[in-house]
């Protein structure tokens, strides 16, 4: 389940998606197969090559990749990794909205 999501990210993310860029949106979320994560962060870009790119610069397999058909594929980082990934991104601002709402462990 998803929330914490406002419109307008999801506008800009599609937006950069759809430019080519490689672009990063988090929100709250909650799925049982995850026990304790409380966010996920969506990686995506068009440019299949750049986002595989990417994702191994991170450690992350192509076969990772939510690969939708809107165009709108991306990798889902979640827990410590998403942490990981989101401070070597210089993007920890992602996180550290949702200490808020309790999930301090992954926004430090």
């Amino acid at each position: 389940m998803a929330f914490g999501l406002r419109k307008k990210e999801l506008r800009e993310w599609k937006m950069k998606i759809d430019q080519g860029e490689i672009a990063f949106l988090t929100h709250y979320w909650i799925d049982d197969r995850f026990p304790g994560c409380k966010t996920v962060t969506k990686v995506g870009c068009s440019d299949m090559e750049k986002l595989i790119a990417w994702g191994e610069k991170h450690g992350l397999k192509p076969e990772w990749i939510d690969r939708r058909k809107d165009g709108y594929s991306h990798f889902d980082l979640i827990g410590e990794r998403q942490a990981e990934i989101l401070k070597k991104e210089q993007l920890m601002d992602h996180l550290k909205r949702f200490k808020e709402f309790g999930n301090d462990e992954a926004a430090r």
